[in-house]
Order: C-alpha cells, then sequence, then structure tokens
C-alpha cells in the first residue's frame, strides 16, 4: 500500500486502492496508514478520497511537484514513526529540494524497520545509489503508549543509479545499539547487549554493542539493533523490540541469530533490506542486481507492484533483478500534470513520454491504476 502510494506520486499516475489490509485481524486503514498516506499528499500535493481509519478502498491522484521542505506529523498512536518514513522516503529521495521530517508516534515495534536499520543499513545502502538520507531518535515511543519522535533528512537526487550486489564479501566489525527506557535498574541495555556480543562472539564475530539508559521517554520500553559493513560494501542488519514476556537475555538472542543467518545464507542483503530496496531499484535507470538470504511474500508482491507502473522484477534462487524505470521528472510532465483534472472515478495521465523512458508516463487516456 505504501509503495503503491509512492509509486503514484512519482509516476504522476493516479491509484485506487482496494480491498486494503483486508485480511487483517482489524481491517482497513489504521492511523499509521491514514497519516502516511497523508503525508505523502501533502508532499506531493495531491487529491485523496477515502483515507479514512477503517476504510477499505481509496483513491490518490498525485500532484505536478515534489517541491521538498519541512514536514511535521503525529500519528497520534504508537503506529510506526519508522514506516511513515519510509513510505515518504521515495519521495523525498527524487524531490525538487532537501526533505526534513519530523514524526510523532510509536519508534520501536515489531513489524516495522528500527531507525537505527533505516540509518545504518538501508541509508548507507541509498548512498550508492545517490541519496543522503539521515535519521534520528529525538524520544523513543513504544507500544502502547508511543510519544516518540523521530526526525528524517534527505538529500534528492535528479535520478537514481542502480545497485549491484553481487559478492557478499565476509562480515568483520559488528555495529550496534541497545536502548532502553526506564529499565536502568534491571540493567536491560546491557543484558541484550551482553546476550547478543556472546553469540556473535562464538560464530567469531567481533562485536561493539553501545549502552544506552534513556529516561525522555514517556514510557518503559526497549531494542536491540546490530550491523555491520562486508569487506565487499555490504550492508546487513538485525533488530528485535522489547514485549511483554521477553527475557533481555532472548531478545539478544533473536538478534545475534537472525544476523548470522542471514549474512551465512551469502546473501548481500539482509531479510528487510531485500524488501526495502525494490522500490528504489525499479526508480532507477539501469538493471540492480542482488542476493537475498531467501523469498519472502513481501518480496513477491513489492515485485509484482513495480511491474504495474513499468518496471520488471524477477528473482530466481535468491537473486532478484530489476530493470528500472530511470524516473526523471521533466518540465513537460509536471505542466501536463498540472492541467489534468480529476473526475469522477478517473483522472487522467500525462500526455507525453519524456526522457527517453516511454514506460514511465503512461500515453493519455490512462485511467486509474
Amino acid at each position: 500500500m505504501r509503495y503503491a502510494v509512492a509509486l503514484a506520486a512519482l509516476s504522476g499516475r493516479p491509484v485506487r486502492v482496494f480491498n486494503a489490509r483486508k485480511r487483517r485481524r482489524v481491517p482497513g486503514l489504521r492511523p499509521q496508514h491514514v497519516t502516511s498516506i497523508l503525508a505523502c499528499a501533502a508532499m506531493c500535493g495531491a487529491e485523496t478520497e477515502g483515507v479514512s481509519i477503517d476504510s477499505t478502498e481509496f483513491t490518490f491522484a498525485p500532484g505536478p511537484r515534489i517541491p521538498g521542505g519541512t514536514y511535521e506529523w503525529d500519528i497520534g498512536t504508537a503506529g510506526s514513526t519508522t514506516m511513515l518514513a519510509f513510505g515518504i522516503l521515495p519521495l523525498a529521495s527524487l524531490a525538487e529540494g532537501p526533505t526534513r521530517a519530523i514524526v510523532h508516534g510509536g519508534v520501536f515495534q515489531d513489524y516495522a524497520p528500527s531507525p537505527y536499520h533505516l540509518q545504518h543499513v538501508l541509508g548507507a545502502v541509498l548512498r550508492r545509489i545517490g541519496v543522503v538520507m539521515s535519521l534520528q531518535v529525538r524520544r523513543p515511543g513504544y507500544v502502547p503508549g508511543g510519544a516518540g519522535i523521530i526526525e528524517l533528512n534527505v538529500t534528492p537526487n535528479s535520478e537514481l543509479a542502480p545497485l549491484t550486489l553481487n559478492d557478499p564479501g565476509i562480515v568483520g566489525q559488528v555495529h550496534g545499539t541497545a536502548i532502553s527506557s526506564h529499565l536502568a535498574d534491571r540493567r536491560v541495555s546491557e543484558r541484550m547487549a551482553c546476550s547478543c556480543e556472546d553469540h556473535l562472539s562464538q560464530a567469531g564475530l567481533r562485536c561493539a554493542i553501545e549502552r544506552i539508559e534513556d529516561t525522555t521517554a514517556c514510557h518503559a520500553g526497549a531494542n536491540l539493533a546490530i550491523w555491520a559493513e562486508s569487506t565487499t560494501g555490504c550492508r546487513l542488519g538485525a533488530d528485535r523490540a522489547g514485549a511483554f514476556g521477553r527475557t533481555s537475555e532472548a531478545i539478544g538472542r533473536f538478534v545475534a541469530t537472525s544476523f548470522l543467518d542471514d549474512v551465512e545464507s551469502g546473501a548481500t542483503t539482509d531479510r528487510h533490506l531485500a524488501d526495502q530496496l525494490v522500490l528504489f531499484a525499479a526508480l532507477a535507470a539501469g538493471s540492480s542486481h542482488y542476493t537475498v538470504p531467501r523469498e519472502s511474500e513481501h518480496l513477491a508482491t513489492n515485485l509484482w507492484l513495480i511491474g504495474q507502473f513499468g518496471a520488471v522484477g524477477t528473482v530466481d534462487h535468491n537473486r532478484v533483478v530489476i530493470e528500472g524505470i530511470g524516473l526523471a521528472r521533466s518540465r513537460e510532465v509536471e505542466q501536463a500534470l498540472a492541467t489534468s483534472r480529476l473526475t469522477a472515478g478517473t483522472r487522467r495521465a500525462a500526455g507525453a513520454a519524456t526522457g527517453g523512458h516511454p514506460d514511465m508516463w503512461p500515453g493519455a487516456g490512462r485511467d486509474w491504476t
């Protein structure tokens, strides 16, 4: 869903999303999804319909420009701030100017990337394709209270270079951060870090994890994240949030084991980066190649989605190949988008293909994706 909105904003093609989160225990959009969609709309001047809590169908018709600028959004719950940051990152990567975004909500939780993974793994890889980003935790926030704050800063590029990660190389020094809030008396940061370091040491890896005892969060909570760069420049990481019933030692073991599994697979990405790179490779000019620890449903879905916008992505025996569309906004397309009009269910897309990439900008008369 976030990918679809980002691709719509960047391509200038309106989309209609239906059956949104239909199979989830609580179907429809949650506050974090609503805020993420509206954030993308704010960045590109989009018109939306049906973007509300519990909605299972909405439309998103992008505006003509993505100027960049300073933004601030509050999810209002413990919904993931990092997922919102990831949702707007493609727009910020190809905006006309730098983007600064402050996001309030949950910061450390299951089923969402930790800010340390976005900064030290995804961010490091994106620099190779032309995007400079930084993500800082201003205040930690945990489930169920949220109330955390992150700040994302992105320096864009006019277009993205393809990515080639063929050789996993050898992982040497592992770095990490063990953070806990209002849990110093239980030594949670120290225990998570020690457990992880011990397991990595047994595998022959050096590991240095920073311990942070935070007192600024509104609620107690914890998170452990590690990352490393291989001798060939590949980046891999793993993380785990604290939760009721999880011991600090179990978190440390889980993070170490997840990391080692991905390293020992011979992949050039970790299991999360594998999914995250799909959209950026699709937007790049040329062919991107990398290997993943395993093929996942998320990866297959993302590869299908980029195909709806002109890119071609395949995965065979854990090797991903993506032929990007070489997105570069032109003045002609921006003018065409500015003069297009939203009608009762259809907004006509921009008229002419430009820049030698005919698949990117659909011809006049193309309806909702």
